[in-house]
């Protein structure tokens, strides 16, 4: 059928990606807003696979519309965000509750009952049912000020005002066929365009997303692009019943292969009148908005890249700036644990986070910065040697004169072009601006300025392979810090040690466990609970 072959085509056209198709950039999953199983379920921001036993609600736009909704749930539901392991192991409330934001059921000071029923009027309102949300808690608050219970008929009180608030922040003008609608506008300015994606969801606008389609060609019509994008998006995520559109797109055959997929009837709407004019009015000018916002940073950044180019004489003809390849090292540790290095990607103008590596740095003396990036570029640069990689334009290395001179010396010993070695070195009082950058030869070190376009790209990839390090170190060192007393224990592996940690909530509440809270995990004897116990409090175990 045609519904078939336009999936066909879809799917080969992103195995394929052939030149003259428009291709969208794959990105991350949607989020979505999680309630999870439990006698206390929490909300949450969610990405990935879906557990069929949890509710979801979206997918929503970006990970700002989903926070925003959850922090509008505590607002006016108090519902608890935190994890599983945090609510098992507290002993008093946190201070979600004390600026009420949570009801605190971890402390038993809501039943389960009266918590469940604002599990459902949270969903309910997430569906768009808000009048009768409304309705019972007016008449919730009415009965209790008749029981004579004022305070617990004025945080009702408070609920509702709350509720109010918020629905005449975010409601958008909805006929009952419209509660749940996708508005996609499509903008053009020469080789380049943007697919704003609005999103509403029961009633409530959750945000935009633009979306910015990769491989177009002068003189491409929107409506080729608009039909492109809704057949590939819409392949792997849900449609809404809604898809109001501002091209003329092939409503028939679009809505035919949507209702095939997803079971239901789709309606496209291709000339909107009344309130759907506006929202596809909005969704334009908000595409407009993005697509010059992103033409500026796009232009900023290579201007950037030539600036980059011109300082540091780097051979790279003038057409091919954008074949630029730069890579950032640092390394990171705090005192000497759990040291790490990072290598971050400049290439096409833009950092390229799929191509960031990290490296364990195992072996060298604590502290040793210098055997730490003499490890890291051996093991990223012995590839090159072998001819199994290519050398970039230019390597950048966060250090001194120290830090370059050790990577000059590797680049000798493997054999390669020591010439694209630049050492970022803090400048006086380490103040932003005044970094002077580092060469391996003859040549006197550079200070490039303030104003310089090449040194604001050189710090914002020094910088972020800053940020990529220590998040990694961090990550690390938690991992550390939380296992290596349990894993060299004879008797304790993986599973039993996971256990161990997510009843305690980690390392510190197990260490302020007794015996007999230890032994009360399955899987775990008492012979075994003492001996864990010894373990973490230096007692000779028996």
């Amino acid at each position: 059928s045609e519904a078939e072959a336009l999936l066909l085509e879809n799917t080969l056209i992103k195995a394929l990606a052939p030149r003259y198709n428009v291709v969208f950039r794959d990105d991350k999953s949607y989020p979505y807003l999680k309630f999870t199983v439990h006698k206390f379920p929490r909300i949450a921001y969610y990405r990935g696979a879906v557990d069929r036993r949890a509710q979801y609600f979206g997918p929503y736009p970006n990970a700002w519309a989903v926070k925003d909704s959850i922090q509008l749930l505590q607002k006016v539901f108090r519902l608890r965000t935190c994890e599983d392991t945090v609510f098992a192991n507290r002993s008093r409330p946190c201070l979600l509750h004390q600026i009420q934001r949570c009801s605190a059921p971890c402390v038993k000071l809501i039943e389960p009952e009266p918590y469940a029923q604002d599990i459902d009027r949270a969903v309910r309102f997430l569906r768009g049912e808000t009048s009768d949300i409304m309705r019972e808690l007016e008449d919730r608050m009415h009965q209790l000020s008749l029981e004579l219970k004022f305070e617990q008929a004025a945080a009702v009180r408070d609920q509702i005002g709350a509720l109010a608030k918020v629905l005449h922040q975010q409601a958008v003008e909805t006929t009952g066929s419209d509660a749940d609608a996708d508005v996609l506008a499509v903008v053009c300015d020469g080789a380049h365009a943007c697919v704003n994606l609005a999103m509403i969801r029961g009633g409530r606008h959750l945000g935009d997303k633009p979306n910015f389609p990769a491989r177009i060609g002068e003189g491409i019509e929107p409506a080729e692009i608009l039909q492109a994008f809704i057949s590939q998006h819409y392949l792997a995520q849900p449609v809404p019943p809604t898809l109001v559109v501002n091209a003329d797109v092939d409503t028939d055959e679009l809505a035919t292969m949507l209702s095939d997929a997803s079971g239901r009837r789709v309606q496209i709407v291709r000339h909107p009148q009344e309130q759907r004019r506006r929202w596809i009015e909005m969704a334009e000018s908000n595409a407009r908005l993005a697509l010059a916002r992103r033409l500026a940073e796009e232009g900023s950044q290579i201007a950037r890249t030539r600036a980059l180019i011109d300082a540091l004489a780097i051979a790279v003809g003038e057409e091919d700036a954008d074949k630029l390849r730069v890579e950032c090292f640092d390394v990171s540790h705090t005192s000497g644990e759990a040291t790490q290095a990072s290598c971050v990607v400049y290439a096409e103008h833009k950092m390229r986070p799929s191509q960031y590596r990290r490296y364990n740095i195992e072996g060298v003396e604590a502290g040793d910065d210098y055997a730490a990036m003499r490890q890291v570029l051996t093991r990223r640069f012995s590839p090159v040697a072998r001819g199994e990689s290519r050398l970039p334009h230019l390597v950048l290395v966060d250090g001194g004169k120290g830090q370059v001179m050790v990577a000059h010396q590797v680049f000798v010993e493997l054999g390669l072009d020591p010439s694209v070695l630049v050492g970022v070195a803090k400048g006086d009082d380490r103040k932003v601006g005044l970094e002077e950058l580092v060469f391996p030869d003859e040549r006197a070190p550079l200070l490039l300025g303030r104003e310089s376009q090449a040194l604001m790209l050189i710090a914002q990839i020094r910088d972020e392979a800053h940020r990529f390090a220590i998040t990694g170190m961090r990550a690390r060192r938690a991992k550390t810090r939380n296992t290596s007393q349990l894993e060299g224990m004879n008797g304790i592996g993986p599973r039993r040690r996971q256990k161990l940690l997510a009843r305690f909530g980690g390392m510190r509440g197990l260490a302020s466990a007794s015996i007999d809270d230890i032994a009360n995990v399955e899987g775990v004897s008492r012979k075994l609970a003492e001996r864990i116990y010894a373990q973490l409090h230096g007692q000779p175990s028996n």
